[in-house]
């Protein structure tokens, strides 16, 4: 398949010099056992109903854990073919290749501790756009997860009308519109937050022009968000 092209070079020029190493995209694969359908292209449906098939295997106990070993490398060498951005936090306890049960090659993964995504600059909304316009990934899932250290300082010193040290404190302050603005919902405080802070970062990416917003609207590109429940494993859309 031919590399199509849909953003300049002059756009990605500064993502380039912050020296990510990204392979150029050769066709399309689904999660698959193997790589026999590579250069497939899926709907953003598909791509989702997937993932969410490989939480529940890992929930129930029944991972498949596919191309993981050495030889499933090499055929991926020469270019990538994900079909999800997955955006979550940086807390060790998410690993999204392990609770999406995906293997080498199938999910486009950008970690930043609370999932942060408005606001989040360019590194962290240049590395998702250019899975969407160069690999043409068809996904992207805002992951939060429960129990977020992140979403909790930011209600903690919300509360306390305080800052935190250092680039804490820059970070922190992303995530307080999500508290402010879900401090009225019924249920848990920080449960709120975390979800608040899922569907704030959603519906930015919905709204962003020039590769995100036309997209969507042309139901080429689904952008979806989801918390994970570190207790039982499993994702919920949100």
């Amino acid at each position: 398949m031919s590399n199509r092209v849909t953003v300049s070079r002059r756009e990605f020029f500064p993502l380039a010099a912050l020296g990510l190493s990204l392979a150029t995209p050769l066709g399309r694969r689904a999660f698959a056992d193997d790589t026999a359908n590579a250069g497939k292209q899926v709907s953003p449906d598909e791509a989702l109903r997937q993932l969410l098939e490989g939480n529940q295997r890992f929930v129930n106990g029944k991972t498949t854990g596919p191309r993981r070993d050495p030889q499933s490398f090499q055929p991926l060498a020469a270019g990538q073919y994900p079909e999800a951005v997955i955006v979550s936090c940086a807390d060790s306890r998410v690993a999204p290749e392990i609770l999406f049960d995906v293997g080498i090659g199938d999910i486009f993964v950008i970690r930043v501790a609370g999932n942060v995504v408005r606001n989040s600059g360019v590194v962290v909304r240049g590395s998702i756009e250019y899975a969407v316009a160069e690999l043409k990934v068809p996904l992207i899932m805002v992951l939060g997860h429960s129990a977020c250290g992140a979403v909790k300082a930011a209600k903690q010193h919300v509360d306390a009308k305080d800052s935190l040290p250092g680039a804490i404190d820059g970070l922190v302050e992303l995530i307080k519109p999500a508290v402010t603005e879900s401090k009225a919902e019924p249920g848990d405080p920080l449960e709120n937050a975390i979800r608040k802070n899922v569907q704030i970062g959603v519906e930015k990416l919905k709204q962003s022009e020039p590769i995100f917003a036309p997209r969507v609207k042309e139901g080429k590109l689904k952008i979806v968000g989801a918390v994970y429940d570190l207790a039982n494993g499993t994702v919920k859309i949100v």
